[in-house]
């Protein structure tokens, strides 16, 4: 399919979802029997490009954890089930939200404990950037995580010129 043909396919945010589930084991865990931050995020990262994958069709790259919050501990034993879908496609990156509950499996208690917007790049089987279908928002909460993704994007724009310009401030003044 060309970039042209990919840019008038349309994909509903549904068919983006993605779940995971894994269960906490020994290797997964720190001395004190916590799921390690690090393995959490191989996790989400794994679930957020599912979902990317989805919308794309096509290989995708990490390229930014714009947000993770880790809420609650995961104990070793329990079960982690991930769920992610794409918040918002833009021309060649995708947005992505990914939540994270654990389930306590002696009790059955079931706690939200982890969530994340990841942003991936879509490319071709050379490494070229590729356009990416539209995404169309259904429900009053899909347009709003799509409104939100925009405001998002802004900002990591901003924060991204605001660096530059820092980094740039600061190489002129070692220059003098």
């Amino acid at each position: 399919m060309t970039n042209q043909e990919m840019q008038q396919v349309v994909r509903t945010v549904a068919s983006t979802q993605s779940e995971m589930t894994e269960m906490i084991l020994p290797n997964d865990t720190n001395p004190l029997g916590n799921l390690l931050g690090g393995r959490l995020m191989h996790f989400i990262d794994l679930t957020g490009a599912m979902a990317a994958y989805r919308l794309a069709r096509t290989p995708v790259v990490t390229a930014a954890m714009d947000h993770i919050d880790f809420i609650h501990p995961v104990r070793l034993g329990d079960l982690v089930t991930l769920k992610a879908s794409v918040n918002r496609a833009f021309t060649s990156s995708i947005e992505v939200g990914v939540k994270v509950w654990a389930e306590n499996m002696r009790t059955g208690s079931v706690a939200h404990v982890s969530s994340a917007y990841i942003v991936f790049v879509a490319i071709d089987e050379h490494g070229r950037v590729q356009k990416v279908p539209q995404l169309k928002p259904e429900t009053p909460d899909e347009v709003r995580r799509y409104e939100d993704a925009l405001r998002r994007r802004e900002h990591r724009e901003r924060e991204s010129n605001r660096r530059k310009e820092a980094k740039q401030a600061s190489a002129a003044q070692a220059g003098r």
